[in-house]
């Protein structure tokens, strides 16, 4: 269980509020299902899905998350060491059913979401009251895409998710390259022959990953993400004089600059966020930075 310690306050004292755990794993299950995308940002499929007789089992919950990647959820009430393995024996299976799960997507979300399932980084969340430092280090050794989520209760109303650590199969080789490389090989599309852009993808991707140490990296065509459990940045395909990126940011929350940032609640655009913000030079970057950091704190 994690040092965290909640009060209520309002009556000018400081009364606490104890941590607690699920009566139930059903009830946190369904709570999360509910409510998965403004939790882990995943849009919801299915509820005890049946892997067949031949596998013999039933995932927790199946689920797209905002990049397209399949998502397999799976509860554990308290601590439990067995959660992990379960959970990677189901993202086998997943590998072996995707014509499966694409009908379930097309089923449940329509055929445009079942044609952009991102199939190279398939998920699975782990959401449990507490793990143990050998499931974190597991974790972090297996090299698939795996996120270990803490909750807990406190009183009848609240409840905290807390990432204890995010892994993505590839991240170590991208941030390798990062660091070696000019970042436009981490974005999709052609490279752009321009080296001030290239210095400012560069310090861009310094700055997002050194956001915190669960920041992780998911590409698509369109765009390269960063996030945590949910999406913070999309950095768009290159353009000619500037580099875009949307954030998780409320444009009605901060005063937007002509040229530098920009409303796209209601204009469509590739990736997750409703602020645009333009760079187009290392300054820019700079200037942003509380924006980052913004998106990343709510993501």
């Amino acid at each position: 269980m994690s040092g965290l310690r909640l009060f209520n306050v309002a009556t000018g004292g400081a009364v606490e509020i104890v941590a607690h755990t699920a009566v139930r794993e059903r009830h946190l299950q369904e709570l999360v299902e509910t409510n998965m995308e403004a939790l882990l940002g995943v849009r919801f499929l299915a509820s005890e899905y049946s892997t067949g007789p031949r596998h013999g089992g039933r995932i927790d919950t199946l689920g797209i998350d905002e990049n397209g990647s399949p998502v397999i959820v799976e509860y554990k009430r308290g601590r439990d060491a067995g959660v992990i393995p379960q959970g990677l024996f189901y993202l086998s299976w997943l590998a072996d059913h995707r014509a499966e799960f694409q009908l379930l997507v097309r089923e449940r979300l329509g055929a445009t979401a079942a044609a952009q399932v991102l199939w190279s980084t398939p998920r699975l969340i782990c959401v449990a009251e507490s793990f143990t430092r050998y499931d974190v280090h597991a974790v972090r050794e297996i090299q698939r895409n795996i996120d270990l989520v803490r909750y807990h209760y406190f009183g009848h109303e609240l409840l905290a998710l807390e990432p204890v650590v995010s892994v993505t199969s590839s991240a170590r080789e991208r941030r390798a390259v990062s660091r070696m490389e000019p970042a436009v090989t981490l974005l999709p599309g052609p490279r752009v022959a321009d080296g001030p852009l290239d210095e400012i993808r560069s310090v861009l991707d310094d700055v997002l990953v050194s956001l915190g140490d669960d920041v992780t990296q998911v590409e698509r065509k369109q765009y390269l993400a960063y996030r945590r459990l949910k999406n913070f940045a999309c950095v768009g395909r290159a353009q000619q004089r500037q580099v875009v990126v949307y954030l998780k940011v409320d444009p009605g929350t901060v005063d937007l600059v002509p040229g530098f940032t920009r409303d796209v609640r209601e204009i469509g655009h590739h990736g997750t966020g409703a602020l645009e913000v333009r760079l187009r030079s290392e300054k820019d970057v700079e200037r942003a930075g509380d924006l980052f950091r913004l998106s990343y704190e709510a993501a």
